[in-house]
């Protein structure tokens, strides 16, 4: 008897691997920790190299298994993380809403995954520590949600503190990303059948083929 697949063999429906790029301090650790674990911290620990997490979730009757990789936003590290833009399928780029420079090099983030990731990723814009009061914000939401326009991409302003939307982030770039893996498995199907008609019609040529190339 045939063994099953191996994706029912498995636990979930997708694997969806995903990564979280932005300026070192702007919380990436602490949304990854939030939508992980559930928990935020105030103590600040700066991620050495990359680091990453596991969370499985229920999305239009589908098990997705996300592993979520958490760079280093620090220059030294930079070389360590463009290793792990080739696997990602999704890229989440954070900034600070209270720190203007974290928000300009999303445009140096973004030519970073240009660079290195692959062409279809999907990404999404976040600007982090939006319940910090505001006298202290740096950059409105009109900006961020101009810039996303610019890219074409989603934005979400979240607080890893309070929880808000960083359920929401994961979960739309996660049904993004199934939508397009879905998508990619329904054009795939046809293209084989098609390939093996041709086949069926040359039986002469096929005949000829054969005894070109197995016959010894």
């Amino acid at each position: 008897m045939a063994a099953p697949p191996a994706r029912a063999r498995a636990d979930y429906d997708y694997l969806i691997k995903l990564l979280l790029i932005g300026d070192s301090g702007v919380g990436k650790s602490c949304l990854l920790l939030r939508f992980s674990d559930g928990s935020f911290t105030t103590s600040f620990i700066t991620t050495i190299g990359i680091d990453f997490k596991i969370r499985t979730i229920e999305l239009d009757g589908k098990r997705i298994k996300l592993q979520i990789w958490d760079t280093a936003g620090q220059e030294r590290f930079r070389t360590i993380t463009t290793a792990y833009y080739r696997g990602a399928m999704g890229i989440l780029l954070v900034y600070d809403v209270t720190d203007e420079s974290s928000f300009n090099n999303i445009r140096n983030w973004i030519r970073n995954i240009e660079q290195h990731a692959s062409d279809n990723v999907n990404k999404i814009l976040v600007g982090n520590k939006a319940d910090m009061d505001e006298s202290k914000r740096a950059v409105p939401t009109s900006k961020g949600q101009a810039l996303a326009d610019e890219y074409g991409i989603k934005f979400f302003e979240t607080s890893a503190k309070t929880n808000m939307n960083v359920e929401e982030v994961f979960f739309s770039i996660a049904r993004d990303i199934k939508q397009r893996l879905a998508e990619t498995d329904s054009k795939t199907e046809p293209q084989t059948i098609r390939i093996t008609q041709p086949d069926q019609a040359g039986g002469a040529a096929q005949a000829a083929q054969k005894s070109a190339c197995c016959g010894s």
